[in-house]
């Protein structure tokens, strides 16, 4: 198949071509890139001088849990108590007792008619009895049912999870309400989707995923179905159906370093190994917690919290040991580092000679607080940092509240990192930020929300080019897949992955990004997308 009459963006390129391209495809594979007009016999689609450009790889996301929240109780445009009370009512046909009930993407902070945070007194007015779970729009805080916090203390390994995670009354009673790791504690042993729930997810998610050019991505999915071999079936399956038009590698959580010696132990499959499509990810590890709820860990006290720098999980040597572990058994590591304090402790671990850091390509996910010390050592040890540019749609204007001011230059430094040649993926931690890559590169370009604020775009130095901003979303991730020679380029040889675009990138004004939009998507030499 040829297509003729394109006009080709290719981020790396350091003079954009001009002209019209034809780009020759066999089966899923760009096998020549002719100049046009090309004349040939055969199947001929004519691009009609429309934008062609290598579709998106988003390296961290949520994908059941996206999917969830479509086939779900979705709260995510909730504004009261009462309105998410009546959701529920309409959701469930009749409410029973020792039910389960579950709801995703609420947000409290915003209630009008309530004077406090939800707790589990308050889940009483829904259904005194049912075994109610309703997960906060950010992911890292839950409340659950006095019925279901009667589950919780039976289990002896909750114990073991970080007291600052389980919050208390004025008598140290539980209120309901649990964060980060206990939040991960409580979806993984409490409930888990069936294969066949996960499935329909996934179904349901991928559709959004098309419109919006992503042709693969990386996925920490098992707390939502409780294992990993029924994650993998539900993949699988899919795409041996012929349902799944993109390409996942699936990440495997661990709580500790049991977790991992179970993993490794039940199965001989490591990081790039699987399918055509479904590959094992990497071993995803929590340091700390988010911001928001004072948790992340910091070297110097909050601003807004004075009385606490957060808090880290692990002790070094056991982080150092499970690292160690896996790199030894091949596996790639990803590890959860918001605060400069977890990011020190996650670049300790990397930095062991045992931790093969170069050759299996760990990375750090979000690194949002930086200093100069700890980007020299980034330099040094080079992992992968995975951003997540469009929390900075709705966080800028609240960094001083968690970073020491002497630490605001260092925040979210894209910039920075890539400077000093530390490889650099954008993401969209779906369904936490945005979806659209467009909306993502538009915040690391020009570090404004969508309405210019700041003026003049929020620590303007770490602004970063549209070149590098489309190579986190295609090349970079590429890297970590051990893919670079095969994706993220429009190029023979390459992967037929790619987008139509209705504007060509660098012929729009940075500030109108987010406004260019995908017309197909293809993947693996297949239309799965039509505007």
């Amino acid at each position: 198949m040829i297509i003729n009459n394109v006009r080709l963006y290719q981020p790396e390129w350091p003079e954009q071509k001009k002209g019209l391209r034809a780009i020759e495809i066999e089966g899923d594979t760009i096998t020549k890139v002719h100049d046009s007009p090309y004349i040939e016999e055969g199947d001929m689609v004519d691009g009609n001088g429309r934008v062609l450009a290598p579709s998106f790889n988003d390296s961290h996301m949520h994908l059941l849990r996206y999917g969830l929240l479509k086939k779900e109780l979705d709260f995510t445009e909730v504004t009261s108590w009462k309105e998410m009370k009546q959701l529920v009512e309409d959701h469930y046909d009749k409410l029973q007792e020792y039910d389960w009930i579950f709801g995703k993407g609420f947000n409290d902070d915003k209630f009008t008619d309530i004077d406090h945070l939800l707790t589990a007194k308050d889940l009483s007015e829904i259904q005194v009895n049912a075994y109610i779970f309703f997960m906060h729009q950010d992911g890292h805080e839950c409340v659950i049912s006095e019925q279901a916090m009667e589950l919780l203390k039976k289990e002896e390994a909750f114990e073991k999870e970080p007291e600052e995670f389980k919050e208390k009354d004025e008598h140290g009673n539980w209120t309901g309400r649990f964060k980060d790791t206990a939040v991960h504690y409580i979806k993984h042993h409490f409930f888990g989707r069936s294969v066949e729930d996960a499935k329909l997810a996934i179904e349901s998610a991928t559709p959004h995923l098309s419109e919006h050019g992503i042709t693969s991505l990386h996925t920490d999915d098992i707390n939502f179905i409780g294992s990993y071999p029924k994650l993998w079936q539900a993949y699988t399956e899919l795409e041996q159906e012929g349902k799944l038009p993109v390409d996942v590698h699936l990440h495997h959580y661990i709580f500790n370093i049991n977790d991992l010696h179970d993993y490794l132990e039940r199965s001989t499959k490591r990081t790039g190994d699987g399918t055509e499509q479904v590959k094992v990810g990497a071993i995803k590890i929590f340091l700390d917690g988010t911001q928001r709820l004072f948790t992340a860990a910091m070297r110097n006290p909050y601003p807004d919290a004075p009385s606490t720098e957060g808090t880290l999980i692990y002790e070094q040597d056991q982080l150092n040991e499970m690292v160690k572990v896996a790199s030894e058994n091949g596996m790639q590591v990803a590890m959860h580092a918001i605060g400069d304090k977890a990011i020190e402790q996650a670049i300790e671990a990397l930095e062991q000679q045992e931790a093969h850091t170069t050759q299996l390509r760990h990375r750090i996910i979000h690194a949002q607080t930086l200093a100069p010390d700890l980007i020299d050592r980034l330099r040094k040890v080079k992992p992968y940092i995975e951003t997540q540019p469009s929390f900075l749609l709705e966080e800028w204007d609240k960094k001083g509240k968690w970073t020491p001011k002497e630490l605001l230059p260092y925040c979210d430094a894209f910039q920075s990192l890539i400077s000093e040649h530390i490889p650099v993926t954008l993401s969209s931690d779906l369904p936490i930020g945005s979806i659209n890559p467009f909306v993502t590169m538009h915040a690391a370009v020009n570090r404004t929300d969508l309405t210019g604020k700041p003026e003049g775009g929020w620590m303007p130095q770490e602004k970063i080019s549209l070149e590098s901003a489309y190579q986190g979303f295609t090349l970079i991730p590429a890297e970590l897949e051990y893919m670079e020679a095969k994706k993220g380029r429009i190029e023979a040889g390459y992967q037929a992955d790619f987008v139509w675009l209705d504007q060509h990138p660098l012929e729009v004004e940075s500030e109108n990004l987010h406004q260019i939009q995908v017309l197909e998507t293809w993947h693996r030499g297949k239309q799965v997308y039509k505007k």
